[in-house]
């Protein structure tokens, strides 16, 4: 494993933004551990946020990208974080997001930021997904504006469980949009990782939870 990654799940632990115990679902599963990217609250969290997206974008997309997308609203301080990341590696890749209503006067549109031109490679960047719902909603969109190339989506976190049929979530997404899609780190790594670990005096994956987790992955796994 990579050593950004090791990094960036401690990271998630110790924001809070990855936590283990009892929690549901919006589906309603009862899942043993629960991501919640509105746990960054800080400007050195955001800015760290940032560098780890860029990394995975670097890796899974070395080529040219054109546009970072965000899905609003909390795709919108992704993609402004993951650009100044690259930026300060470089790489020079525009961003821009969507309102959740179009604007009918100004600038006008449902687009803010770069705008998509035809042929332009277009990258999604996302928390998380589960059902793949945004994905849905915003690649019409994008497609609507301009004769975009969808490049993929990059998310924080692979749950690796299943979404609406038998394919985990983000496989579902590259299936059904043709595109590639990858995340900072999945569910293995963060378990390979965090069992038996302290971090912050803490051991956040021990044998009970693991247990846990094992429990829970095969009943929802994917």
């Amino acid at each position: 494993m990579e050593q950004y990654k090791r990094e960036f799940i401690e990271f998630m632990v110790g924001a809070d933004a990855l936590t283990f115990g009892d929690f549901t679902t919006k589906s309603g599963r009862q899942t043993p551990y629960f991501m919640n990217a509105g746990k960054y609250r800080t400007g050195p969290q955001l800015a760290a946020l940032g560098r780890y997206y860029a990394a995975a974008i670097q890796d899974g997309w070395p080529d040219h990208v054109d546009i970072l997308f965000g899905p609003a609203y909390k795709g919108i301080p992704l993609v402004a974080t993951a650009s100044i990341a690259l930026a300060a590696e470089g790489r020079h890749v525009g961003y821009c997001f969507n309102r959740k209503e179009a604007k009918d006067h100004g600038e006008g549109g449902i687009l803010v930021g770069a705008m998509p031109e035809d042929g332009s490679r277009v990258l999604i960047v996302e928390d998380v997904t589960t059902a793949g719902t945004s994905i849905r909603e915003t690649v019409p969109i994008l497609e609507g504006v301009a004769d975009v190339e969808m490049a993929g989506l990059v998310v924080s976190i692979d749950r690796q469980e299943r979404g609406t049929g038998d394919l985990s979530a983000l496989a579902q997404v590259s299936h059904d949009f043709d595109m590639p899609t990858r995340a900072i780190v999945t569910l293995d790594e963060v378990v390979e990782h965090l069992h038996g670990l302290e971090v912050d005096g803490v051991v956040h994956i021990d044998d009970e939870m693991l247990a846990r987790i094992d429990t829970y992955r095969e009943q929802y796994g994917a």
